[in-house]
């Protein structure tokens, strides 16, 4: 009975080991659109200039993204940017590419699953820009419209699986969308590990359940 149960024990060592290497090997990135320096936000998080190529963290792959810049936002995107914990500065620039073209970024998050955020300030087209935001091959937002004129999105996709140690995402306009404006774009991309299971709580959790077997 011993020996079983130091086996069931040894046994949830090494399952928990490597979700926990994994997690920790996984990096956390941000970039803003339209520009080539980093920006320090209220929270002292870092957001990349995604116009930069071949940085440590990444960068645009293929073709340089236009820029465009308005320094506008309706009082309820702001008070929507604050809620949700990012400063308004983060909506006023985007990185774009004028369709066929499509705008490509590579992050080097290492392998993990992510939460990846999206984040887009509407002002030049409004709820007339459609385009799909695609990550790791696969089209999370299909037939994607943008808000009205001044306005925000952000939308956020969980379970993103990096297998490689590089995170693609594309943003490409789809003509389904029935949108005059095709001209896909972003304004932020934060990218979050997923959260490991802590191996002390499996390993308890593990113990719980074979105290309870043997009383």
């Amino acid at each position: 009975m011993r020996r079983s149960l130091f086996l069931t024990v040894l046994l949830a060592v090494y399952v928990a080991v490597p979700v926990v290497y994994d997690a920790s090997s996984a990096e956390e990135i941000r970039v803003w659109g339209g520009k080539l320096e980093d920006f320090k936000d209220s929270d002292g998080r870092i957001w990349h200039g995604g116009q930069n190529e071949k940085k440590e963290w990444g960068g645009w792959v293929e073709k340089l993204p236009r820029t465009a810049e308005v320094l506008n936002l309706t009082k309820d995107a702001e008070k929507l940017a604050k809620a949700e914990g990012y400063d308004k500065e983060l909506f006023y620039a985007v990185s774009w590419a004028q369709f066929p073209d499509v705008v490509k970024v590579d992050l080097n998050t290492g392998k993990g699953m992510f939460t990846v955020t999206y984040l887009v300030g509407e002002h030049w087209s409004p709820n007339n820009r459609g385009f799909d935001i695609i990550i790791e091959d696969e089209i999370v937002e299909e037939e994607y419209v943008t808000p009205g004129n001044n306005e925000i999105d952000i939308i956020r996709y969980e379970g993103i699986e990096v297998k490689d140690k590089v995170m693609s995402l594309e943003f490409a306009g789809n003509p389904k969308t029935g949108a005059g404006d095709l001209n896909a774009m972003f304004s932020g991309i934060e990218v979050i590990p997923a959260l490991a299971v802590d191996p002390q709580q499996k390993l308890a959790t593990t113990w719980g359940v074979l105290k309870g077997e043997r009383n």
